[in-house]
């Protein structure tokens, strides 16, 4: 062999070893994007269902504003009856109460509405939602004091003797 030959062998020998080398690098670069990308899908994965949980609480925090809102003006539809009277005219009294206890079945009647029909389901959460039984059996009962107190500020006494 003549020594341009040896250095062509050579050169081509680097070359070869410098492309086996480059083609391993390519090699682990591509595992590494693997397997970056497959915690990437893991990592969305769980931001979706997390963001799934936060729905769900987000609407029993509705819910419960819904309630705390109904309670509040069925507690002051009826201690409007009582404060008001003899302040104000008796239609004036009655109209109050029954303005606020209507609007207090209202807002139980909207709270399980609310609650029960959000739209889209949230995908797969991990927090389990409150039953839609529970929460008629419970927002119907409200409703039923709601209008009992109504049934109390149209026939029941005013007050005196």
């Amino acid at each position: 062999m003549t020594a341009p030959e040896k250095a062509d062998t050579t050169a081509l020998n680097k070359s070869a070893e410098e492309l086996e080398q480059t083609s391993e690098r390519v090699e682990e670069s591509t595992r590494e994007m693997t397997t970056s990308t497959e915690r990437m899908k893991d990592s969305a994965d769980r931001r979706t269902e997390l963001a799934a949980d936060r729905t769900v609480l987000a609407a029993e925090r509705t819910y419960a504003a819904w309630i705390r809102t109904g309670l509040v003006s069925l507690a002051s539809g009826i201690g409007a009856k009582k404060l008001l009277e003899g302040v104000v005219p008796e239609w004036m009294v009655i109209g109050t109460g029954t303005l606020l206890v209507l609007f207090s079945a209202m807002c139980f009647v909207v709270a399980v509405w609310r609650e029960l029909f959000t739209g889209a389901p949230p995908p797969n959460p991990d927090i389990r939602q409150l039953p839609p039984a529970l929460l008629m059996a419970a927002n119907g009962f409200l409703t039923l004091v709601a209008l009992a107190a109504l049934l109390s500020i149209w026939f029941g006494r005013t007050g005196g003797d």
